[in-house]
C-alpha cells in the first residue's frame, strides 16, 4: 500500500476555514476571500483569462488545482523526486517563478508544475537535485513577482516530461478531452480537497 503523501500546502481542517471557489461565472479580483482556498480541476472559467498569452479569451479551461495561501506559505513536496526545471515565467497574467519536479509514481514517472511561487523559490535550485517527501520546495508568491495573481499556488501533473518550466494551465474547449489525459486531476497527489 502507498503511504500518504504530504500537503503541498497545509490548508486549515476547522470548517468555513477554506473556500472552494467557483470561477465557472468568471472573476472578480476585488472580490474578498479567505486567506485559503480551492481552484478546481477541469473548470471552465469565461473571461477570466484575457493576458495576451491566453489568446485572446480562446483558452479558458483551467488544468491544475489552485491552492490559495497567503504569500510566503511554505510549499511542500508531495513526495520524495528531483528537481527536473525551473524558471521564471515573467509575461503579465503567467506563472511567475516555477517549478517543474520528477517523481516515480506507480512505475512511471510524474511531472508535477508548481507556479505562482515567490521569487526566492528559485534560489539555489539545480536541475537534477533530490529532495524527500515534506520538503520545503519554495514560497506562494506574491502578486508582483507571480504573474499578477492573488497568492496561490497552482499544482499541474503531467505524464510527459514538459520541455521548460512551463505546462498550458488553461487550454480550449477544442482541446480539453486530450488535456484531460496529459494533465491527469491533481487531486491524485492532493488527495479529496472538494
Amino acid at each position: 500500500m502507498r503511504r500518504p503523501f504530504h500537503p503541498v500546502v497545509r490548508l486549515p481542517t476547522q470548517p468555513g476555514a477554506v473556500e472552494v471557489f467557483d470561477f465557472t461565472q468568471g472573476y472578480d479580483r476585488d472580490r474578498a476571500r479567505p486567506d485559503y482556498g480551492i481552484g478546481r480541476y477541469d473548470e471552465k472559467r469565461p473571461g477570466m483569462y484575457d493576458a495576451a498569452l491566453f489568446e485572446a479569451g480562446g483558452r479558458d479551461v483551467h488544468m491544475g488545482i489552485d491552492l490559495g495561501a497567503p504569500a510566503g506559505t511554505e510549499v511542500c513536496a508531495f513526495d520524495d523526486g528531483e528537481i527536473f526545471l525551473f524558471g521564471d515565467n515573467e509575461a503579465p497574467g503567467d506563472y511567475g517563478p516555477t517549478l517543474v519536479t520528477r517523481h516515480d509514481f506507480e512505475g512511471r514517472p510524474l511531472y508535477v508544475l508548481l507556479g505562482h511561487l515567490a521569487r526566492r523559490s528559485l534560489e539555489g535550485k539545480r536541475v537534477g537535485a533530490r529532495f524527500a517527501r515534506g520538503e520545503v520546495l519554495g514560497w506562494v508568491g506574491e502578486a508582483h513577482e507571480n504573474g499578477g495573481w492573488n497568492p496561490h499556488v497552482h499544482v499541474q501533473l503531467a505524464w510527459d516530461a514538459p520541455e521548460r518550466a512551463d505546462l498550458p494551465g488553461v487550454v480550449s474547449e477544442a482541446d480539453r478531452a486530450h488535456a484531460r489525459e496529459t494533465y491527469p486531476d491533481p487531486r491524485l497527489i492532493l488527495g479529496p480537497l472538494y
